[in-house]
């Protein structure tokens, strides 16, 4: 292509204009749908600002191909997180088929005390993700049966989930076995243990607010529980199912195998299928009525559904049936086309030159240490909103923001943390993100009902960028201490 054909880089008005077509699409798709717009109204707008902005590339000269090839990118940039998804669907229905789910329920509304539930939900979530290094594996183990617990109590589910959401990410966040928490450091130039040491400073107060919350939150629930409800939950969970401690197997293999830092893809499915194992060995009379027929060949059918269909018996008991009909790779996909969608919109965005002019403006406004960071902080949630991916909100604005940190003489912690603070933990945030898609398809509660309980995820950013304004606990790199560096 000849130089006078070449595409030209975006004006900010064109590179904004995707943007607010979107944010107007979504506003509109919320309001007439409510909680259902993640079932096909938000991939809609998504697929229609995309297309959006193609014609504007169109008009900056670049080629139907540019667009199409940006859509494969983003494609492949999801297709980990997509097969992850399908993974702990088909893991959720065989863990509740096997009885896992079940004993951790029948146990659990036994002995937590509604009181401080929400708190020690918060609490177990953050001990598990901290030892683990994912809020995916914690939220789609540990969370879903904290979930059961909290509908057999008759807590709030949004709550419960604000709880998992907040503890998984504290936890994510800090565990030096994250990805998330190693890709920081890396995009930003810092050493990892540099890096969450640093963090602390902001995570530290972030969560025991966050702790503080939660038990308010569940003290008004003190003696509120009905007895004969929850004798009645397990009773009929015991009718339903054979359960015993031993059915835990299935979660400890899980955990061994993501504590060795083995990838999630093949953890999870191993552990759905550990489920299945379990199941035939433990539930064999369930599996055959999922199935549909006795003998061997209902056996097969049972516990090849239970994998894409989920557990769908029905027992005497509604309320029951209602805590227990979930899992299955099927119920993964409303998410999986809404993950689609966005990483294709996000890839698309910046493929054009859209993102790179954005940042562009918020680059040349930030002349203070503290406007900086406030930049990188609006950046990384700027960032999980149009590109969809919290990798992606972490590796772009280090990369954009790395030289500066670096010629402003400030220590490369400052970005990693920054990119932390608000990259990682606001992309569960966001019904379309691949994170905020994945805790509302696997708690089953929508991203916009735990958003306003997710209190760490929204609490993080905001003291870091009180502490940003106030310059408390910025470092200063070596090099700047020797030379005076610049402010």
């Amino acid at each position: 292509m000849s130089a006078a054909t070449s595409p030209r880089a975006p004006l900010l008005w064109e590179a904004l204009a995707p943007l607010l077509f979107l944010v107007a699409l979504l506003a509109g798709s919320v309001a007439l749908f409510g909680d259902s717009s993640s079932g096909g109204p938000n991939q809609i707008a998504l697929v229609l600002a995309m297309a959006f902005a193609a014609l504007i590339g169109r008009r900056l000269g670049h080629r139907w191909t540019t667009v199409q090839e940006a859509i494969a990118r983003g494609l492949a940039l999801g297709a980990n997180a997509i097969f992850i998804l399908l993974a702990v669907g088909a893991l959720i229905g065989a863990w509740i088929l096997s009885g896992t789910v079940p004993t951790i329920i029948y146990y659990g509304i036994a002995i937590i005390d509604p009181a401080i539930f929400y708190l020690a939900c918060c609490l177990v979530c953050a001990l598990v993700s901290l030892s683990i290094g994912s809020s995916w594996t914690t939220a789609g183990t540990v969370g879903v049966a904290l979930m059961g617990i909290a509908q057999g109590l008759g807590l709030s589910p949004a709550i419960t989930a604000g709880a998992v959401v907040s503890g998984a990410y504290f936890g994510d966040k800090m565990s030096p076995l994250s990805d998330t928490t190693n890709l920081a450091p890396a995009a930003a130039g810092s050493e990892l243990f540099a890096h969450i040491r640093h963090m602390a400073w902001t995570t530290g107060p972030s969560f025991l607010i966050t702790l503080a919350l939660f038990a308010l939150l569940g003290w008004g629930h003190q003696g509120a529980t009905d007895g004969a409800a929850i004798q009645t939950l397990r009773e009929a969970l015991r009718a339903q199912f054979d359960l015993g401690l031993h059915l835990m197997l299935p979660l400890v293999l899980l955990l061994a195998m993501a504590w060795r830092k083995m990838p999630a893809f093949p953890t999870i499915l191993v552990g759905a299928l550990c489920g299945v194992l379990f199941a035939l060995v433990f539930q064999p009379d369930l599996v055959a009525r999922l199935g549909g027929s006795e003998g061997i060949a209902g056996t097969i059918a049972g516990a090849w559904k239970v994998l894409f269909a989920g557990y769908q018996l029905e027992s005497s008991m509604p309320a029951l049936d209602d805590l227990l009909r979930r899992g299955g790779m099927a119920s993964m996909l409303d998410t999986v086309w809404l993950i689609a969608c966005a990483l294709a919109f996000g890839s698309v965005m910046e493929s054009l030159g859209m993102l790179a002019r954005l940042v562009a403006v918020v680059l040349a406004a930030a002349r203070t240490t503290a406007s900086l960071i406030l930049a990188v902080l609006a950046t990384a949630f700027g960032v999980n909103l149009i590109a969809a991916d919290q990798y992606l909100a972490i590796v772009l604005p280090g990369r954009i923001y790395r030289h500066e940190f670096e010629r402003r003489g400030l220590a490369p912690e400052n970005l990693s943390r920054a990119l932390e603070d608000a990259g990682t933990l606001t992309s569960p945030l966001v019904p379309w993100n691949t994170c905020g898609a994945y805790m509302a398809a696997t708690l089953g509660v929508s991203t916009l009902a735990y958003l306003p309980f997710a209190f760490f995820n929204l609490l993080n950013p905001l003291i870091a960028a009180l502490m940003a304004i106030a310059g408390w606990k910025i470092a200063r790199s070596p090099a700047a201490h020797e030379t005076g560096g610049a402010r």
